[in-house]
């Protein structure tokens, strides 16, 4: 099963979690394929995965399968040839749009299922990534509010939450699809652009049940649960946004335990890791 992260150096704890979850859940081979770059704004500069961490990630992989692998790809370079100009200083960091270089990157296959950071798989996602892709660019769930905003026709909801999206790398690559969608973000600033591109510009795109991208309650038929901003109206109206790595938040604001022991490993696995880096 190949799976797709993309980010900074900011995403370990996040990568951690959600790889631990795919251990328990996934009996198959596990490929994972880190995107990840040096980029430099106006406002603050982001610095690239390190390969130790990639190291450390191959070695608990090869624990759940000795078939599974972490492969690291900088795409540094890239970014700097063709930057989302227009959106580097947005709400949402570029590390966000990195995603949208991936068909610039030939290692990695014809499918692909990229995942937010803070997505934790619940059950066995086998159903979804195997399904039939022939026909599509790719394969997501609804966003939970964008989709009752944003829809390219009025009667019909098909706002693409992107923080789960299963890819046709190959029918990515024939339509220009990401290309188109980096265009869009060097001429035009938009809120969540990323999403937004792939939104706007995606015409062969698969709706799939939200049990597959679940953004507000646990389930018990959710097979991802991403922990996005949510909104709560009682006892007064507010935002909540809670990461999984933000144990004491899952615990006191969100309520849940359900992930207790994944979150256990995360922080005993995280513990081997800084020790194994200042040895």
């Amino acid at each position: 099963m190949n799976i797709l992260y993309c980010g900074d150096k900011n995403i370990l704890d996040g990568v951690l979690i959600s790889v631990l979850s795919l251990m328990e859940h996934v009996h198959e081979p596990l490929h994972i394929h880190l995107l990840t770059a040096a980029i430099e704004t106006q406002e603050k500069n982001f610095e690239p995965l390190p390969d130790t961490f990639v190291s450390f990630l191959n070695r608990l992989l090869k624990n759940h399968h000795e078939g599974s692998c972490a492969k690291l790809f900088d795409v540094t370079e890239l970014f700097r040839e063709d930057p989302p100009t227009a959106n580097l200083l947005t709400r949402f960091t570029p590390c966000c749009m990195l995603r949208l270089y991936a068909d610039r990157v030939r290692e990695l296959p014809s499918r692909v299922l990229y995942l937010d950071t803070d997505v934790i798989c619940c059950k066995d996602p086998s159903k979804f990534y195997h399904q039939d892709l022939y026909a599509w660019q790719l394969a997501g769930c609804l966003d939970y509010y964008g989709s009752l905003f944003f829809r390219k026709k009025l009667w019909k909801r098909d706002y693409l939450n992107s923080g789960v999206l299963l890819l046709n790398m190959d029918a990515i690559r024939i339509t220009e699809l990401f290309e188109k969608c980096r265009k869009l973000c060097k001429e035009k600033t938009m809120f969540m652009p990323d999403q937004s591109a792939i939104n706007k510009l995606a015409h062969r795109k698969k709706i799939c049940g939200r049990q597959y991208n679940e953004q507000r309650k646990l389930h018990k038929e959710t097979v991802f649960q991403h922990f996005t901003t949510s909104f709560r109206f009682f006892p007064y109206f507010h935002a909540v946004s809670v990461k999984p790595w933000n144990i004491d938040g899952m615990h006191n604001i969100l309520k849940l335990h359900e992930y207790d022991h994944i979150l256990q490993q995360y922080t005993q696995e995280k513990t081997n890791y800084n020790e194994e880096i200042f040895v």
